[in-house]
């Protein structure tokens, strides 16, 4: 394994956060323009209650804000927590990805499951910039856009066939029979939940949007991630909403949106999951019963 100085790492960790932190800037951007239907490439960023075009200056991811004390510089109107907040995810969730890789297949920090091809960043990467831009989309509006949901499951499907390493096999065929294995998997078990919480509650009880997403997860991730999604979200949110009604946020009928839980979990597996999952088998299959 090739050995690096240090001074070579601090400076990649260094990029990387700042490389994940535009990437949340720019997301900042998609989550208030794609529910518009407004382009998110122009007009140039602007404030949205004075109108005035954003200098370079002002714009720099995390910097900015903390420079203006998160004031515009022209109408001193507060400008929200969250764009600092998704820029500071973004790029904690960048690093959390690259320090993944590595070429020795041993143990990564925090317990991190290892991964020793590069190539799977950047697709790491993608999956958490759709999965940020979901969170705060269906946070604000109650919905999953087409192009996360069902981009993200034509995404999934062609970077597996471009990279098979994505489910772990080397070849194309197989890893495109695992990626619609997935896809079809997560798009079919959520909508067989929609259904029935919908025969069960007499109203929609799940947006079609996250149907779409699990099919997306599905078709990166493959079935066993499918199944790991479903019951980390499914826990999740039940733990929320029931603290939500006991706070008296939310009351019984309630819609909370399940796209924040569906990407929580998809971000463990992709972080851990192999790691919970041989975790799950050795709690659930002594040592003495494998063959």
């Amino acid at each position: 394994m090739p050995v690096y100085p240090v001074q070579y790492d601090v400076f990649l960790t260094v990029l990387i956060f700042v490389w994940g932190a535009c990437i949340g800037s720019f997301l900042n951007v998609c989550i208030y323009r794609i529910p518009a239907g407004m382009s998110v490439a122009t007009p140039r960023s602007h404030c949205p209650h004075c109108r005035t075009m954003i200098a370079w200056y002002d714009n720099i991811p995390l910097l900015s804000y903390l420079w203006l004390r998160a004031r515009c510089r022209h109408c001193k109107v507060s400008i929200a927590p969250r764009y600092f907040g998704v820029e500071l995810l973004t790029a904690l969730l960048f690093l959390a990805v690259w320090f993944k890789f590595g070429f020795d297949p041993g143990p990564r920090m925090l317990g991190l499951a290892p991964v020793t091809a590069l190539r799977l960043i950047p697709i790491y990467w993608l999956v958490v910039s759709g999965l940020v831009l979901a969170t705060f989309v269906d946070l604000d509006h109650m919905i999953i856009p087409d192009r996360i949901s069902i981009g993200g499951i034509v995404a999934g499907i062609g970077l597996s066939a471009l990279v098979p390493a994505l489910h772990d096999v080397e070849t194309v065929w197989p890893a495109l029979a695992r990626a619609g294995a997935g896809a079809a998997t997560g798009f079919l078990s959520l909508w067989a939940i929609a259904l029935f919480g919908r025969f069960l509650f007499k109203k929609e009880a799940m947006g079609f949007g996250d149907v779409k997403l699990m099919g997306a997860l599905g078709a990166f991730f493959g079935v066993y991630a499918v199944f790991f999604i479903l019951f980390v979200s499914s826990l999740a949110g039940s733990i929320i909403g029931v603290a939500l009604i006991a706070l008296q946020r939310k009351g019984l009928r309630a819609r909370i949106p399940f796209g924040p839980f569906l990407a929580l979990a998809a971000v463990m597996w992709m972080l851990w999951g192999p790691v919970l999952w041989e975790w799950y088998v050795s709690l659930m299959i002594p040592p003495e019963m494998t063959f």
